[in-house]
C-alpha cells in the first residue's frame, strides 16, 4: 500500500475574496539578508479555493496544497483560524 505525501500548509491574511468560490490570501515570512544579517519580510499570494464562499478580507486562514484546480489556483482552504470582527 502507498503512503500518502505529507501536504504543505501555509497560514496567512486573506487580501481578496471578489471571485466565486476563490480568495487570494498573502502569506508573509521573515528571511535574513545575506549581506547584512538583517531580518526583512517577504510576503507571496496564493490563491486558495472555498468551496462555500465563507471567507471574508482580514480573516486569518490556514491553506493546504492540493491538485491543480485551475490555472492558478493549487491551494484549497482548510480552516479559518480567526474571523475578522
Amino acid at each position: 500500500m502507498e503512503t500518502r505525501k505529507l501536504r504543505k500548509e501555509k497560514i496567512g491574511i486573506v487580501v481578496s475574496n471578489k471571485m466565486e468560490k476563490s480568495i487570494v490570501v498573502e502569506v508573509e515570512r521573515r528571511v535574513m539578508h545575506s549581506k547584512y544579517g538583517k531580518f526583512v519580510k517577504k510576503s507571496s499570494h496564493f490563491v486558495a479555493h472555498d468551496e462555500k464562499n465563507e471567507c471574508s478580507e482580514g480573516d486569518k486562514v490556514r491553506i493546504g496544497e492540493t491538485r491543480p484546480l485551475s490555472k492558478n489556483k493549487c491551494w484549497r482552504l482548510v480552516e479559518i483560524i480567526e474571523k475578522v470582527k
